[in-house]
């Protein structure tokens, strides 16, 4: 159930890290749109920025040129009071390491972005999303009783309980095996098609990309090609024409969006 209208959308987005010889442009130029129910899968090499699109895109990073809109507002010059506000509220993100407080069950886990917000959890809402995430039985299980595959639904599912017009997935599938990777992505895709959910994922993988309707590749900060209706095959193709040589320099590396995000 993919919308016209755009949840996210960048528009001549810059960002530069670093000054003099070390200055390194993360984003030149780039222009998206990620429309409403849409799954949008973003790769390319080490360095070629990816997860600072991610980073820009979500508000956890201000833009050095160009416009941001996310969620129907420009995040630039918001108060951080604001920021947190809005990702609490009408953002969600799922990370590849799970995030899960260690000492709250699933369901509470699920809850906290609730308590956050100063919203009393409603049961309904929170048994809704457990089920839709085939966790009803697990809701009371701290997460050292889960399977890694588990965890993620969990994650998902706080991520999901706010009702968010966007979700950001962070390689999402990163610490799972082959099959329960699937699993989530069937899930992420389901979410997709059923709910008109909006998600936007950063993978290395050309098996979860294949996941999405769209992949959009990134080289040296610049959108350099799209592929609609993935499959892996097409997906690997395409990124290994992007991959450097042994004698090109690295990119400037990865972000910590996780440590943003906690915000």
């Amino acid at each position: 159930m993919v919308q016209n209208s755009a949840v996210v959308a960048l528009t001549g987005v810059r960002r530069v890290y670093g000054s003099g010889e070390s200055r390194v442009a993360a984003l030149d130029g780039v222009t998206l749109e990620f429309p409403a129910g849409s799954f949008t899968a973003v790769m390319g090499p080490s360095g070629s920025g990816k997860s600072t699109l991610l980073q820009c895109a979500a508000g956890l990073d201000q833009v050095d040129e160009g416009r941001v809109r996310l969620a129907g507002v420009d995040p630039r010059g918001m108060s951080e009071t604001a920021l947190t506000r809005l990702r609490r509220e009408r953002i969600g993100f799922v990370f590849q390491s799970f995030n899960l407080l260690p000492t709250l069950t699933a369901r509470q886990n699920v809850e906290l972005p609730l308590q956050l917000a100063k919203k009393p959890p409603r049961p309904a809402d929170v048994d809704r999303v457990l089920s839709e995430l085939g966790l009803a039985a697990r809701a009371a299980h701290l997460p050292s009783e889960l399977s890694g595959g588990q965890q993620q639904r969990v994650a998902i599912a706080r991520a999901l309980v706010t009702r968010p017009q966007v979700l950001f997935a962070d390689e999402p599938t990163g610490a799972l095996d082959s099959r329960t990777s699937r699993e989530v992505l069937a899930l992420l895709r389901r979410i997709v098609a059923e709910h008109g959910q909006t998600i936007i994922m950063v993978t290395h993988d050309p098996v979860a990309a294949s996941y999405a309707g769209r992949v959009v590749f990134l080289a040296d900060g610049r959108v350099v090609d799209e592929l609609a209706d993935p499959t892996a095959e097409a997906v690997a193709a395409r990124m290994a024409a992007l991959e450097p040589t042994d004698d090109e320099p690295g990119g400037a590396g990865r972000d910590h969006l996780e440590e943003a995000a906690a915000c």
